[in-house]
């Protein structure tokens, strides 16, 4: 789905979102309730100026309107695979974009992630994985790399991966695995589920803003070690 249907299932005409390349920005109103809308399109590379005009938007939005809920909607192939960015400091600029959710989550802003298209790598950890809650389109693609990339890096078979892939969705691209994981609360635009703005207004509503994906993994059969270690790591602490 492109970005101009999500909004416009999101909000119908009750909202001002435009794309400047693969940037888009904006604001919209759900229930008489004002939001900034950020994020990127045409499956985008994430390299240092897009991340930071990112993070621009978060930052007026924490200065010009206190509180105010943040959706990120969230489209691409990871970062920037370019030396010019490199020597930018890319690294830099994502873990800046990446703070700069996770201070207007502190000073309570309502964060939620929207995969409506694809989400790779390093431009999907510095965006929905840092919300509140990041939910995912049925027919959107999230994965961190591909199975022959997997082989590569770790030295096993593919048919090997491939078998581990279809019990273990550690090792599986595609949305429904990470609902099992608890990477993603949950899907919109189900036959469950079919009412996108439905699923903004719940995901709104839900008063929590913990970090409940370890949990959730368990919960899901997805992640069965993470909960217990991150409560061994606490204890320790």
């Amino acid at each position: 789905m492109i970005w101009s249907e999500v909004v416009s299932q999101l909000f119908g005409a009750a909202a001002t979102v435009s794309a400047d390349g693969d940037f888009l920005s904006g604001s919209a109103v759900l229930d008489g309730l004002a939001m900034t809308v950020v994020g990127t399109t045409g499956h985008a590379p994430i390299g240092y100026a897009l991340a930071l005009r990112q993070a621009a938007v978060v930052l007026d939005t924490m200065a010009r309107h206190p509180g105010r809920p943040i959706l990120l909607l969230i489209d691409t192939q990871g970062q920037q695979l370019r030396r010019h960015d490199e020597l930018l400091g890319i690294n830099r600029a994502m873990a800046h974009l990446g703070c700069c959710i996770a201070l207007a989550r502190r000073q309570g802003h309502r964060v939620i992630g929207l995969v409506y298209d694809q989400a790779l790598s390093g431009g999907f950890i510095t965006s929905g994985l840092i919300a509140d809650a990041c939910y995912a389109l049925p027919e959107a693609e999230i994965r961190v790399m591909r199975i022959p990339a997997m082989a590569r890096v770790t030295k096993l078979p593919e048919d090997r991966l491939t078998a581990l892939s279809l019990t273990n969705p550690v090792f599986a691209p595609g949305v429904e695995n990470y609902v099992r994981m608890g990477g993603l609360r949950g899907l919109w635009g189900t036959a469950e589920q079919p009412d996108l703005a439905a699923g903004l207004r719940a995901a709104l509503a839900d008063a929590s803003t913990a970090d409940r994906r370890a949990d959730d993994g368990l919960a899901r059969g997805g992640r069965r070690m993470a909960a217990a270690v991150v409560r061994q790591v606490l204890a320790a602490a």
